[in-house]
């Protein structure tokens, strides 16, 4: 390829020597735009190598010496620098948060020194007068602020993502004040006559000069001072953290802890129930169709990190000790026994008796709070220069452009480059792992609702989330339907509690150890805290007989705990039993939801038809937990399916709802019947992808860590949601049962597992006891005793109809062959409700 010769070479020779073109020549890049300058023919060697005159010369030497020292000495002061920085970043962090508040602290007390007392000194002095003259009259409360200040470093460490607000906040308030004091000093300039800095510092100082003089100068006094509260108000609202449109929520709280608290007795009064706001509109009891495209999760949508990813400092270091510790609380407490159970009552409905007072819900005090989550860690860092590094390895267009961590896991966003395919980072899912030292790492591609590839990865320090911050969120304070249960927090940190009611059934799936267990604890536990018995029955099938022992007693239960197969399946019969029942009346009354019955009933609008004895009672959702299927699937597999599908089709509108839970997802335990009838599912940590595809129909169980992670389908959603389900100790559920226990007596019924009535079925007849019956009413009621009648009526084969015939002839219901005649009949018509009885064996 010919190279290009530039303009400015042409003015040289025409012609160059061949030794000339060969040899190389090292030569100092000239100017842009300039080319080298060409001595002229005939000029003097001695004029192109003269040297300056020796004085210029010596200032020159003088010059380069003195910058190179200088150059030394930044270089040395430079390097000392950066290996106190290294040597900084590498302390501990505690030790560095500690450092600073110990700063700050020596700043308040000298500062204070100086200011609070007439010291001597031209230092003290010159930084007394700075400081009353910038902040005037409140010049001692300068000290103060940076004291508390420095309290918030040492004592709340992990409170310090809010200590900028609160500074702002501070600062937003003091700024107000010292305006409105300088208004109300007459607004005195630092200049001018009768004016001064000695009237400056004995009102607002420069500060409240600055803030008040100008609206001073154009509005009446009477308008400033208003807008200079208003900006304290707008600080005191970012110190508490307190948006406008929840003032009248705040101050409610506020006047409910000092009044409502300091009037409560302790302990506190049995018939005293926790106070509920009024419901917001809409959120009434009528059916849960009410709003289109409606979902059983709520979560909070309001929360910044939902909608903005942290950034990412490089280099930040924070504590690695997760405050997982709570969890060792969890101590075995033994169930009270419980209370005596009166004799049940016959009724239609299920109700309860009448009681001395009301019911009161536990305290939510009972639960305790899980560890303050952390925004980043030193572990993040790390993720995000692993994940950085891959793809500059991999030569891939792509950058980490933010995370949220979670309790468990944290999400890394992956922002593509132009012209990228999302296979090429989808593809490195080894080689991430690999990077990150973690084997359970999930690719979500993309990231739901955003324009970025997600990389789950579990945290090294990992967050408890607690059951007790679950229902004390506000999302669950915003919503009192009975049947609000708390799940979790999902990866980004948002609180997830679900509504069983509109689910309407959940299928809990999950290998031993996962977490399971503790799931179903966390759903009775939440039915416990936020509803009375007359709202919430429960139904509870342990197989296991340990699991759920503790709730033996609670006034919830409409059975006692129900440990054995058989009486499971009896008692998931009279399930199918009382939804008819339901159904009977609610198309009697002309309603397609309980939640709509029972209001009528409540307001009085439903009698009972004329001449009837019945006394209409709202009817309780009935909450059914199994808490292992696949024991009830092994004694008595029939009888459970049929009566678990039946409830998960027809029961939503009668407020009947199914909670099943295994630990052994495979397809004879969890058949293709439940599974298209449970539409809600909630997946645990899985041992192989069959598992997975057999509760979710997709992958991912198999990626979870366990220990409470998990994946949550909800009715209607094509993709799951990672949550690290709450946690509940043994010692809370033990406190919280004892509480139920002393509101109300345990009222049973006796028929939901009672034994049936055993029949003597003769084992001669076998399986053939529904055929023989139909062929006895056929041939009783014809007075006509034929085989070849029994082949064309039953549509059975002619072995079958002659083993009928047979049958039937030994209990003396037709006579012996004759041959090609019919045989005779031995029982009369009147005489057939007998002999059907005898076949039955009743």
């Amino acid at each position: 390829m010919a190279t290009r010769t530039p303009k400015s070479a042409s003015k040289g020779p025409a012609k160059r020597s061949a030794s000339a073109r060969s040899t190389p020549a090292k030569r100092t890049p000239a100017p842009a735009g300039r080319p080298r300058p060409k001595p002229r023919a005939g000029a003097s060697r001695k004029s192109s190598v003269a040297h300056p005159d020796p004085i210029s010369w010596v200032f020159t030497m003088i010059g380069k010496l003195i910058v190179g020292l200088w150059m030394l000495f930044a270089g040395g002061v430079g390097s000392m620098a950066r290996a106190l920085g290294n040597n900084a970043r590498e302390l501990d962090p505690a030790h560095r948060r500690d450092g600073l508040g110990l700063a700050w602290l020596a700043a308040a007390i000298v500062l204070a020194s100086m200011t609070w007392r007439n010291a001597d000194g031209a230092v003290s002095g010159v930084v007394n007068a700075t400081v009353r003259g910038v902040f005037g009259s409140l010049a001692w409360a300068l000290p103060l602020l940076l004291g508390l200040l420095a309290w918030r470093y040492m004592r709340h460490p992990d409170q310090n993502a809010d200590t900028g607000r609160m500074v702002i906040g501070w600062a937003a308030l003091l700024v107000g004040v010292l305006g409105v004091i300088h208004v109300a000093n007459d607004t005195p300039y630092p200049a001018g006559e009768g004016q001064g800095m000695d009237k400056v510092s004995a009102a607002g100082g420069m500060v409240g000069f600055i803030v008040s003089a100008p609206p001073m100068s154009i509005l009446p006094s009477w308008i400033t001072i208003p807008l200079l509260l208003l900006l304290s108000a707008f600080g005191v609202l970012v110190i508490t953290a307190t948006p406008v449109h929840r003032i009248p929520e705040r101050l409610a709280e506020l006047r409910h802890m000092l009044f409502e608290r300091q009037s409560d007795p302790l302990p506190r009064e049995p018939g005293r129930r926790r106070p509920r706001t009024k419901k917001p509109a809409g959120d009434g009891e009528g059916g849960d169709g009410v709003k289109p495209y409606d979902t059983p999760v709520l979560s909070e949508k309001d929360k910044e990190r939902a909608d903005h990813s942290p950034e990412i400092v490089p280099g930040l270091t924070d504590e690695e000790d997760a405050a997982v510790a709570a969890a060792a609380e969890a101590e075995r407490r033994p169930p009270e026994p419980p209370l005596p159970t009166p004799a049940p009552r016959k009724v239609e409905q299920l109700v309860l008796s009448p009681q001395a007072g009301p019911y009161a819900l536990p305290d939510l005090q009972f639960l305790k709070p899980g560890s303050a989550p952390k925004p980043q860690t030193k572990a993040n860092t790390t993720v995000v220069n692993a994940l950085t590094s891959v793809l500059e390895q991999f030569s891939i267009d792509a950058q980490v452009i933010g995370f949220t961590r979670g309790p468990t896991v944290t999400r890394y966003e992956i922002e593509l480059g132009p012209a990228v395919k999302v296979e090429k980072v989808t593809a490195l899912t080894k080689n991430i792992a690999y990077a990150v030292k973690s084997a359970d790492v999930r690719i979500l591609s993309p990231i739901p609702g955003k324009s970025a590839i997600g990389v789950e990865i579990p945290n090294a320090d990992k967050d408890l989330v607690a059951l007790g911050d679950v229902l004390r969120s506000q999302v669950a304070q915003a919503d009192h339907h009975p049947m609000i249960v708390g799940l979790g927090k999902d990866v980004e940190g948002r609180t997830i509690v679900a509504n069983l009611a509109k689910m309407p059934h959940l299928l809990i799936a999950g290998a031993t150890g996962a977490g399971k267990s503790v799931c179903v604890n966390g759903l009775i536990t939440s039915i416990l805290m936020r509803s009375t018995p007359d709202e919430v029955r429960m139904v509870l099938v342990d197989p296991k007989r340990v699991e759920l022992s503790v709730y033996e007693g609670i006034p919830h239960l409409i059975t006692p705990i129900i440990t054995n197969p058989k009486k499971a399946a009896e008692a998931l019969e009279w399930v199918v039993g009382e939804m008819d029942r339901r159904y009977d009346d609610l198309a009697a009354s002309g309603f397609r939801h309980v939640d709509e019955f029972n209001k009528a009933v409540r307001a009085g609008k439903l009698q009972p038809p004329p001449g009837s004895e019945r006394v209409y009672q709202p009817y309780p959702y009935l909450l059914v937990i199994v808490d292992e299927l696949a024991d009830l699937m092994m004694v008595a597999p029939r009888d459970v399916e049929d009566s678990i599908v039946r409830i998960t089709q027809l029961a939503r509108a009668a407020g009947i709802h199914l909670v099943i839970a295994t630990q052994r997802p495979s397809v004879d335990v969890v058949t293709g019947l439940i599974k298209a009838n449970v539409p809600s599912r909630l997946a645990f940590a899985v041992s192989s992808l069959t598992d997975s595809r057999v509760i979710l129909d997709q992958p991912g169980a198999d990626k979870l860590v366990g220990q409470g992670d998990a994946l949550f389908l909800p009715m209607g959603a094509s993709k799951p949601i990672r949550i690290q389900n709450a946690f509940v100790s043994e010692k809370e559920i033990a406190e919280i049962v004892a509480h139920c226990k002393a509101q109300m007596q345990v009222e049973y019924r006796e028929d939901v597992a009672a034994a049936p009535v055993k029949r003597e079925i003769d084992e001669e007849i076998g399986d053939d006891l529904d055929l023989l019956i139909q062929a006895a009413e056929l041939i009783v009621t014809t007075q006509f005793g034929s085989t070849s009648m029994l082949q064309r009526k039953l549509r059975v084969g002619f072995a079958k109809a002659g083993r009928l015939m047979d049958l039937l002839e030994s209990r003396n219901v037709v006579g012996p062959s004759e041959g090609s005649k019919a045989r005779e009949v031995l029982v009369k018509p009147d005489d057939l409700p007998g002999l059907l009885a005898d076949l039955r064996g009743e």
